[in-house]
């Protein structure tokens, strides 16, 4: 894909979109219609600094028309965010790989609500680098190791040991203690997208879903699980152990999806994703990154 007509700015690279079948009588028109809760001022405001333009550079206006088929090139624009109050840790750094520490309740890219207040905007604007692409993903409720791509001309060896399955991924747990099992053992079962909005539930039928099950210490109140995932389905850990009827300490999806909590970060959800293990596709080195924090 060509460069973006806009720079990287203040961390955020421009949003784009290809303009749909339809008719509009101007582009203005098209944007109201395409987001209602961005305000007709704000959009002016943006034309008149030439900050929406076309495929091709040009600065694009109120009354341009209306063109199926180009693309065109905006700043996403947010009200003041609510600061998150706990820093990201850089791990490891080379020509290719960015690792990283990642707190609670960060999330991992501009989405919903969040636009600077996410880790992949946070790296940008600290390193200067727009290039920079998050090779796997962790919850915004999730703690832990996290790695970023930094050139696009090695990305695909690393994302391919993801889809291959031969990361080595664990996590820590706190959650009840689980009566009536030998451990370590393995948890499957069938994943689909739940009837919640961004949840995910278990049905009957072959299982797709995969993890291991330890635990590393009991303690007075909970125990304290290592949990290996053979499959990377969204939200997999939280929905296996809530399924076994030790959900996580302060998950608020599972068994149950509580009402949003907004801003409170009183109550970390105890989950960290401890450890990521690899052989380098480029190197054939052995990397082994783990996280600093504690549950």
């Amino acid at each position: 894909m060509a460069a973006a007509p806009l720079p990287m700015r203040d961390g955020v690279a421009p949003s784009y979109l290809w303009l749909p079948e339809g008719q509009w009588p101007d582009l203005l028109s098209f944007l109201l219609a395409r987001f209602p809760d961005v305000a007709e001022a704000s959009w002016r405001d943006r034309m008149a600094r030439g900050e929406v333009r076309d495929g091709e550079g040009r600065v694009l206006a109120p009354d341009s028309a209306f063109r199926r088929g180009m693309r065109i090139f905006y700043y996403r624009e947010l009200p003041a965010e609510t600061p998150i109050p706990f820093k990201e840790e850089v791990l490891f750094m080379d020509q290719h790989l960015l690792v990283v520490d990642k707190p609670h309740f960060l999330p991992m890219i501009p989405s919903g609500r969040f636009l600077h207040e996410t880790l992949l905007v946070r790296l940008k604007k600290q390193f200067n680098e727009e290039e920079l692409t998050p090779i796997h993903r962790l919850d915004r409720e999730t703690a832990g190791v996290v790695i970023f791509s930094r050139r696009q001309d090695s990305r695909g060896a690393y994302q391919s040991l993801f889809q291959q399955r031969v990361i080595e991924k664990e996590y820590e747990a706190l959650a009840p203690r689980l009566h009536g099992r030998d451990f370590p053992f393995t948890y499957r079962s069938r994943m689909v997208e739940g009837d919640k909005f961004f949840t995910m539930k278990e049905v009957e039928g072959e299982p797709n879903s995969e993890t291991l099950i330890d635990v590393i210490e009991q303690r007075a109140d909970c125990t304290l699980y290592r949990l290996l995932p053979h499959t990377g389905r969204q939200h997999q850990l939280r929905v296996h152990l809530a399924a076994l009827g030790i959900p996580i300490i302060n998950d608020a999806f599972y068994p149950v999806a509580l009402p949003c909590k907004q801003d409170d970060v009183s109550a970390p959800l105890k989950l960290l994703a401890r450890r990521i293990a690899f052989d380098d596709p480029l190197t054939g080195e052995r990397r082994e990154f783990f996280s600093r924090r504690n549950l």
